[in-house]
């Protein structure tokens, strides 16, 4: 019998003050390594589900080997929709980050049963980028990402001259804020992991691959960059692929602390 993912698949929602709108939080599995993956550019929390990727992890989901958590992507979905103005766009990303560090990591935790979970996040695309910026701006909460056809550098997609941007995009871009990171975080940052994974096919672009994996390797970060082949495009079956193969890799190992009951 197929894993029954409807039956394993739980939905809150709720009015976040951070960003002042509604977000919704979807989590599928019942216990194991909790895994936060973020959704392509302004995609939803069920567009993961939606595309198979959760499909995909099926076999590790039944084998109560991880749990899987989506949250809307807000703050995509608000620079493709130009809301407001390029400021407000970057006040939105910054705060973004701190809703998941201060309200979806404690509902993963209370979901778990533990507060003292570490997490790990992947996402594709943006998503790649937000799964890196979580774990090198939150290291005592996260300790790996899986980095899938990441686009690092976003001021291509605000609407602003180059003089324009504010604090709160420097500080939620790890191309911008790692080379500054210092004392007690950039240690704890030197112990986590940032994989970073592209395919050399359609509308991918290596080099931003390439560039956030040398920014972290100058700050003494550990990380990898694998890049695939040209068969292997910007698409949802290439991370139908990706995925789940280093997920299973990751599940394959011994980690003490990880884990947590549904």
């Amino acid at each position: 019998m197929a894993y029954d993912l409807d039956a394993n698949k739980v939905v809150s929602r709720w009015r976040t003050e951070r960003m002042q709108r509604e977000i919704t939080l979807v989590r599928w599995g019942h216990f194991g390594q909790p895994v936060l993956l973020f959704p392509t550019a302004g995609g939803d929390a069920e567009e993961v589900e939606r595309m198979q990727l959760v499909s995909a992890l099926s076999p590790l989901l039944e084998a109560g080997r991880i749990k899987v958590y989506a949250c809307d992507s807000a703050a995509g979905r608000a620079l493709l929709n130009r809301e407001g103005h390029a400021r407000h766009q970057m006040w939105l990303q910054n705060q973004f980050h701190h809703f998941v560090r201060r309200e979806v990591v404690p509902a993963i935790h209370a979901d778990c049963k533990s507060d003292a979970l570490p997490i790990w996040a992947t996402g594709a695309s943006i998503g790649a980028f937000h799964a890196a910026a979580v774990v090198c701006r939150f290291p005592d909460v996260f300790s790996r990402a899986y980095a899938m056809s990441g686009t690092y550098d976003l001021r291509r997609f605000f609407d602003c001259g180059p003089h324009d941007f504010s604090d709160d995009y420097f500080v939620s871009s790890p191309l911008d804020f790692v080379p500054r990171l210092g004392g007690h975080h950039l240690d704890v940052l030197r112990s986590r992991y940032v994989l970073i994974v592209s395919g050399s096919g359609r509308a991918e672009d290596t080099a931003e691959s390439w560039r956030l994996g040398n920014t972290l390797g100058r700050a003494g970060i550990p990380n990898h960059v694998d890049i695939w082949g040209a068969e292997w495009h910007h698409d949802w079956p290439t991370w139908r692929v990706m995925l789940p193969r280093q997920l299973t890799e990751w599940t394959n190992e011994p980690v003490d602390g990880e884990g947590g009951d549904a």
